[in-house]
Formats: C-alpha cells, structure tokens, sequence
C-alpha cells in the first residue's frame, strides 16, 4: 500500500513539473483559451499547406499541357487541397475562435467540459497529421475530398471492374483521417452545445446570447446530426475494400449512389458548418463598427435555425446529373431555392445594420464588408445551379469550382480574417498594422476575384473540374493563366498576414480591454483574459450588455429586449 502511495505520489510530482513547464503547460491545459489558440495555430497551419497545395495545382493548370506534376501527383494534392482546406483548416479555425470566445461571451468561466475539450483538440491534431504523413509514404489520398465510391474500392474489392478502381492505401488513409477528425468535431459540438445552454451568466436568455454563439451552436448541431452519416458511409467503404462486403458495388448487388446519398447528407450540411459561423462572425463585427445594434437582431438569429434545419433537405441538388426521378429533382431544387430565403434575410439585415452607421473601416470591418460582397456572388451562382436544366450543363464544370470557392473563400475565410482582427487584441493585448491589414484586404480581394470568377467562364465554355491538363486549342488559355496569377496574389495576401501577426506581436501597439468600444461580455475582461476570465461572474440585461455598462444613460433594457 505504501508503495503504491508513493507511485502515485511521484507521478503527482512529474506532472507538476511537466505542467510547471513552458511547453508542458500547454501540452497539459484545460483552459478554453489556450485550447482555442491552438486550434488557430494548427488550423492556419494547415491552411498555408493547403495554399501550397493549391498554387500546385493553379501553376499546373496555368498553361496547356502542363508539366508541373504527374496525373498522380495531381490527383494526390488536389484531394489533398480540399480535404486539407475543409477539415483541417476551415472547421478547426471556426471551433478555436469559438473555443476561445464563446464562454467570455456567456460569462462562462470555460467549457462546460475542458477535459473533452483538450481531448478533441489532441485528436483533430493527429488525424491531421496521419492525413498529411500519406505525402511522405507516397500513397496520399486521391480520389478527390468526396472520394466517391466504387472509384475508391481497391482493385480486388471491385473486381470484373477493377479498372474503374484505386489499389494501394491511399483511400484508406483518407478513410482513417477523416474518422479521427469527425471524433473530434462531436466531441467539441457536444462541448458547445453543453456550454451554451447551461453555462450562460444570469439574466442572458437565449433571446440575449450572441448571435456568434447562435451560429455555434447551430454548427454543433449540424455536426452531431451530419457526422454520423459520412462515419457509417467511410465504415461501409473500408468493408468493401478490405473485408468483402459489396455496399458500393453494382455487379454484387450494391449501389454506387448510395456513397453519393451518405456522403453528400453529411456533405451540404457540412457547407453550413462552415458559413454558419461566419455569419456570426459577421455579425458581431458590423455592428460595433457602425455604432448601431444589430438590426434584425431575432431574424438573424433564427434565420440561422431555418438554415440549420434546411440543408438535411436539399443533398440531393449534387446529384441531379446521377438519373434522379423528376419528382425527387422537383423537391430538391424547390428546397434549394427556399434555403435562398433565410440566407438573404441575413444580407438585408447586415445592409440595415450599416445604412445610416458611423462606420469605421478597420481592419475587421473592411473583412467584414469583403465578406458580404464575395459571398453574394457565391450565393447567386449557388442559386443558378438549383435550376435543373442548367445544373445538367454547369455540373462538374469550373463552374461549380468557382462556386464553391466564392462561398468558402469569399464567405468562411474573409470572415475568418474579420475574426482573427477583431478578437487578436483580446487575444493578445496589442493591435494588428492596420495599414498591412488593408494592403492585404485588397490583395486578397483583387486575387480572389481574378482566381475564381474567370473560373464560370471557364466553365460555360465547357473545361471540366478534376482535369490535370488540357490542349492548346480549346480556348481555355488565357482564362486559366488568369486564374493562376490570381491564386499567386492571394498568396502574397497571405504572407502580408503573417508578417503583420509577426511583427505585431514583437512591436505591436499595445490596447487597454477594450480598443474597439465592443458591446459584448468579452471585452469586460481583461486583455488577455486571466484563467478565470472574471473575478465576478457579469449578470446580463439586454443583448449588448458591456455597451450599456459603460452607457447606463442610454441603457433602454425594454428596447434591448425587445
């Protein structure tokens, strides 16, 4: 007995000293804030990797019959590029900010579970480097981020049919990575939906709590409710590849749609995991920067649920090319347009929010207004293809890459960069070079623009996403050299960010709690906050409850409430 009191003794004594450590502190931390900076850091990471891999691709593509990389090694990074951008880099950095931000903005002390908290980060760590280790084995993934099934299956698995099929492990390695990553993300969507709903300061009902922390908690449902069908569709396709079971396979009785059903029930709730904070983003930035609360403050807010609700309904809108019965094209394109309806909401209340606004065009703002921009265009094209006759034309096409691109570039990171402005100085203390910051804006816009909207051309003249190569004379030329430069501009954006990170956070100018006059609890507290966030948990009366502390005159609770 006393032997085993004094082991456990020891080891005490080892992780006080493992934990007393630089390194060991933030190997061993609970805490939601430095939890929520490394999943900044590792998830910005990825994006530089992810940026690489897509500069790969464009100086591939700049020319006809290009010679940068092989058919393989192209199929392998353009997987790659989009499993990396979507998995390790979009979700990752959506959950770190909420991470960090979302229990100051409750009052919360931290995560109603810091243990899964930590737990969640780990793994979404190493499955994102198992992913990114199949470069170093030669066998990365590389039947495209969807890897659709039965050109995923191995060569035995698939048969009579084996030519259709990918031997080797490169499948598998996707299969595995993205099983660690979907652990991951339930066990951080179960934390949030936990913490928002029981960790909440006095007097914040749900009707108060920000609309930021409305879009994560409709994201935690989105990814509780949507994982679990890309979990049992990646099971039954490591079935077919090692165990000899048939799921995918027509010639044993099996159906190939159903990968494309599964996959793309996970795969368009997915595109709103990765709006829908975005949305909030937005939303808390717009109206400290035009000095006006948010208009339309309850729209947004359950505009956000319709959203959440609406796309289980609308999958099948990436499938219209497969043979679906007309009736099933009818409600999905029908369900496609009305989703249309709740997202507008939100541009009109984000213009009704700035229309007569003192507005300030800092950095966050600048992101912010970029973001509204971008992410209209993403959305028309979005709607042209819920019309069936030209979704038959525009399918599989540039066209649908420079959709996606407007939406997840243009929308997720500009608001992601309007983020990362916003929260750096609560996060650190100091401010970012506002003069780097709009060199890079207008980079990145000018970039984004000539990158991806040449790509619709492209598309309406017929080239093909997924092609690692194309002849001279198609007239294909120009308009991919344009996309080329434009992806190296947003390059050089990104490199003007990590020199302002860098050099702010050497020689930053230094800010009281407080530097943008914010209206939400983050910003009372100090910068950054200490371990426990506030030496008195804050008691909420209206939905801008630091603005009317420090404006108790102005404070109208019955206006704030309703």
């Amino acid at each position: 007995m006393a032997t085993r009191t004094s082991n456990r003794e020891s080891v005490s004594v080892r992780e006080r000293h493992l934990s007393d450590t630089y390194i060991g502190s933030w190997l061993t931390t609970t805490d939601h804030k430095e939890i929520g900076i490394m999943y900044i850091v590792t998830a910005f990471f990825f994006f530089l990797i992810g940026g690489v891999e897509a500069l790969f691709i464009r100086a591939q593509l700049a020319v006809p019959n290009g010679k940068v990389l092989s058919p393989e090694e192209y199929n392998q990074i353009f997987t790659m590029h989009g499993t990396t951008m979507i998995f390790l880099f979009v979700m990752p950095i959506l959950s770190g900010l909420g991470n960090y931000v979302v229990p100051l903005m409750l009052g919360a002390r931290d995560m109603a579970f810091p243990r899964m908290n930590a737990f969640a980060y780990w793994i979404l760590l190493f499955g994102s480097l198992f992913l990114q280790s199949s470069f170093l084995l030669s066998v990365a993934p590389n039947g495209g981020w969807f890897m659709y099934a039965p050109l995923s299956l191995t060569a035995n698995a698939c048969g009579i049919h084996a030519y259709q099929c990918t031997p080797g492990m490169n499948a598998d390695f996707w299969i595995l990575g993205i099983t660690m990553l979907g652990i991951s993300s339930i066990a951080g969507s179960l934390n949030f939906v936990v913490t928002i709903l029981k960790m909440r300061a006095p007097g914040m009902s749900i009707n108060r709590i920000p609309l930021f922390t409305w879009m994560i908690l409709v994201m935690a449902f989105l990814i509780l409710f949507a994982m679990p069908s890309l979990t049992a569709a990646s099971l039954m396709l490591l079935l077919d590849r090692h165990l000899g079971t048939h799921f995918y396979q027509f010639a044993y009785g099996g159906d190939p749609l159903l990968w494309q059903h599964l996959f793309w029930s996970f795969g368009h709730p997915e595109v709103y995991i990765l709006i829908l904070p975005a949305f909030g983003i937005v939303s808390e930035v717009l109206p400290v920067f035009s000095r006006k609360p948010i208009f339309g403050y309850t729209f947004i807010a359950w505009s956000g649920v319709a959203i959440g609700f609406l796309s289980f309904t609308v999958w099948a809108h990436h499938m219209f090319a497969v043979g679906l019965p007309p009736v099933a094209q009818a409600f999905f394109a029908s369900s496609t347009v009305l989703i249309a309806v709740p997202t507008a909401v939100k541009i009109f209340n984000w213009l009704g929010t700035i229309y007569k606004g003192k507005l300030s065009f800092k950095a966050p703002m600048i992101f912010a207004l970029g973001f509204i921009a971008m992410f209209l265009i993403g959305g028309l094209n979005g709607a042209a293809l819920a019309v069936v006759p030209f979704d038959y034309q525009a399918t599989d096409s540039y066209f649908v890459v420079s959709h996606i691109h407007y939406v997840l570039f243009g929308g997720s990171v500009m608001a992601i960069f309007a983020g990362l402005f916003y929260w750096f100085p609560k996060m650190t203390g100091k401010l970012m070079n506002e003069r780097l910051a709009h060199i890079q804006f207008w980079l990145m816009m000018i970039g984004m623009n000539l990158a991806f909207f040449p790509m619709h051309i492209l598309g309406l003249l017929g080239m093909p996403r997924r092609v690692y190569t194309y002849p001279a004379n198609l007239g294909w030329n120009e308009l991919n050299l344009m996309s080329t430069i434009g992806a190296f501009l947003i390059g050089i954006a990104v490199m003007v960010f990590l020199c302002n990170f860098v050099t702010s956070m050497k020689s930053g100018q230094k800010v009281g709690n407080d530097p943008w006059d914010g209206f939400t609890l983050e910003w009372d507290t100090t910068s950054p906050p200490k371990k426990y966030n506030f030496l008195t948990i804050p008691i909420v009366h209206s939905r801008r409850p630091f603005y009317d502390k420090k404006n108790p005159e102005t404070a109208d609770w019955k206006s704030a409430i309703h």
